[in-house]
């Protein structure tokens, strides 16, 4: 189905796309912007429930409240981790929301699909799972278009409600910065911070049950 340039570029994406804290004002065009959204809705789903929705944020007042937002967790969570490093990565996150052209906040709606959607019976997360998927596509998409995504994942999510004026039963799943970078790292910033290595592949795989190896 692919020539070995093709398949070369697909790996390329899954293993070079980085968590991006830093990014430049240049601005995004539409047509990319478009290009990177119909990737993530084209994300399988769970019974094809397509349980996601885009909120496409350029307005500078949303993206502060944004960070302040987030901010606000930072702060309460910064008794967790009293290094300094740890400390700078968490105020990098914040900044990121402001500097981005944009910010994309990806939701999950519980009730997409009515009362019975397949998979969804039996494992009721099935849709924040697919929404995960439609995540991932985004951020492949934006790195083969030459763009750094990073992703936001402490506030509160009423806070984020009342911002964006999101319903109550709707969940804010990812806050997602996208924009042009100079800043992009060979590894992952948090490896590079020595804050977790990468573990060891063979020792996550088992074979016919639970840690047989």
């Amino acid at each position: 189905m692919f020539t070995n340039e093709e398949q070369a570029a697909v790996y390329k994406a899954i293993y070079n796309r980085r968590d991006i804290r830093s990014f430049l004002p240049k601005p995004i065009s539409k047509d990319i912007l478009r290009r990177i959204l119909d990737a993530a809705h084209h994300a399988p789903s769970v019974g094809f429930m397509q349980p996601w929705s885009f909120i496409v944020i350029s307005s500078q007042e949303t993206k502060n409240s944004l960070a302040w937002a987030a901010d606000k967790e930072r702060r309460a969570l910064a008794i967790h981790y009293e290094g300094g490093k740890e400390n700078k990565f968490l105020s990098l996150k914040v900044e990121g929301l402001k500097e981005a052209p944009y910010t994309i906040c990806v939701t999950c709606d519980p009730t997409r699909g009515g009362s019975h959607v397949l998979g969804r019976n039996s494992i009721p997360e099935t849709d924040i799972l697919s929404t995960a998927c439609a995540i991932q596509n985004m951020w492949l998409a934006a790195y083969a278009e030459g763009l750094a995504m990073g992703w936001v994942s402490f506030y509160k999510k009423n806070d984020i409600r009342d911002i964006l004026e999101i319903p109550p039963h709707i969940e804010p799943v990812a806050l997602l910065s996208i924009g042009y970078t100079d800043q992009y790292p060979d590894k992952p910033i948090l490896e590079l911070a020595n804050w977790e290595k990468r573990r060891l592949m063979d020792e996550l795989i088992f074979e016919d049950k639970w840690g047989n190896k």
